[in-house]
């Protein structure tokens, strides 16, 4: 962590050093919760579920649960997640909120650093960018580190404060206060932004509403609809086949968690809330249909037991509301603009748009990237493609950048 933790001096916004620390009290109470906690009587649903065709398996949650119980081991994910330097930004909003703003980060020591933003969408969190920040830290030091990275906690996600309590928020309140984080810490002249899912929607939205943000990699863009005019026999057969099964699938059979979060938010919160184990059915569903390759037990536990903790999952789910009755920011004219983008394609994306959808909506594409293997969970499932991507990006685009 030393030497990475200088805040650039140009920042004017009050930033705390944080440690993520859960009492063994809490731990306890989650265990005990845990071991009370019952599985669902088998059916034929979850004995033939492994296709993903009926959800998580019988078989999944039991050994889930029994790993979970007696070998998981939170301090190790605790010690791994503060070997970074995290820190509290405290936002004011313009209608005077205060927001809390968790972030992991990688500050560079050079004048010319170029500040980088990394946000997450759900089911995921800042843990998604650990493994990408831990890339940088092995090839570049202190002294020679290109970038400023930051690895945000979105509003309402994990270690950051929620939505106000008395007025609706949503995905262009988001890209304020993230803007606000960037500017207060130094960052007014300009900086990059990464995005996937509720990510990308807040990336969209700022690069078409702060002079702020000069660029933008996307490795999901996923719009409400298929652009006008555009040309499907430019897809790959490769593309094709994303939009035949992947996408195909998430609109006929995948897509109930989200009318659940978008119709009746309140209802799900309260039930998600009750038991770490409803908990981890409802998202370790996503984690293990929506990558490419399952990921290791253990770090899909990290990312459900740090929602547990936090109790952030009836606090994030709220921009589902608003895509649902407004559509998605991709392809809005509202937030249309010829800033560069790149964008990375991976095969096993819920939604992998194809190359031609993308041109079709007028960006500035000056890198695509098409990979062969990858899901979406990007960062997390490709962390050396993704950084060798954004490298490659901004070595294109140059900086700094009018």
């Amino acid at each position: 962590m030393a030497g990475y933790d200088n805040i650039p001096r140009g920042a004017n916004v009050k930033v705390d050093k944080f440690l993520l620390s859960i009492s063994d009290e809490e731990i306890s109470d989650f265990k005990t919760l845990l071991r009370l906690s019952k599985l669902a009587p088998q059916t034929y649903e979850n004995l033939h579920a492994d296709d993903g065709k009926f959800g998580v398996s019988h078989e999944w949650m039991s050994k889930a649960k029994e790993y979970w119980l007696n070998e998981y081991d939170w301090r190790t994910v605790e010690t791994y997640n503060n070997s970074f330097p995290n820190y509290i930004a405290h936002i004011k909003d313009d209608d005077g909120e205060d927001f809390r703003i968790h972030f992991a980060a990688l500050f560079s020591k050079l004048d010319n650093a170029i500040p980088l933003l990394y946000m997450h969408g759900w089911p995921g969190s800042h843990f998604e960018f650990l493994d990408i920040l831990s890339l940088y830290r092995e090839k570049y030091s202190p002294e020679n580190l290109p970038y400023h990275i930051i690895a945000v906690s979105l509003p309402g996600w994990t270690l950051s404060s929620g939505p106000p309590l008395t007025r609706d928020f949503g995905m262009e309140d988001i890209g304020r206060i993230m803007n606000k984080l960037m500017v207060g810490l130094g960052f007014g002249s300009g900086y990059v932004l990464q995005g996937g899912d509720i990510g990308s929607f807040t990336a969209c939205i700022m690069s078409g509403t702060y002079d702020e943000c000069k660029a933008v990699h996307y490795n999901f863009a996923a719009s409400s609809q298929k652009p006008a005019g555009l040309d499907e026999s430019q897809y790959t057969e490769e593309e094709k086949i994303g939009m035949e099964t992947r996408a195909k699938a998430f609109y006929t059979t995948g897509n109930a968690y989200a009318i659940e979060h978008a119709t009746r938010p309140a209802t799900i919160g309260f039930a998600l809330s009750a038991s770490p184990l409803a908990l981890l059915a409802w998202i370790g569903e996503k984690l293990i249909e929506w990558t490419d390759e399952t990921p290791p037990l253990k770090n899909m536990l990290d990312s459900v037991t740090l929602y547990w903790f936090t109790q952030s999952f009836p606090r994030c789910i709220y921009p589902y509301r608003e895509a649902a009755a407004r559509g998605l920011p991709h392809g809005n004219p509202k937030y249309a603009n010829k800033k560069p983008i790149a964008y990375s394609w991976f095969p096993k994306e819920v939604f992998p748009v194809p190359k031609a959808w993308i041109l079709a909506q007028g960006l500035n594409v000056v890198l695509f990237r098409r990979h062969q293997s990858g899901g979406h969970f990007a960062v997390m499932e490709k962390p050396q493609e993704m950084m060798q991507d954004m490298e490659d990006f901004l070595e294109k685009i140059g900086w700094p950048l009018k």
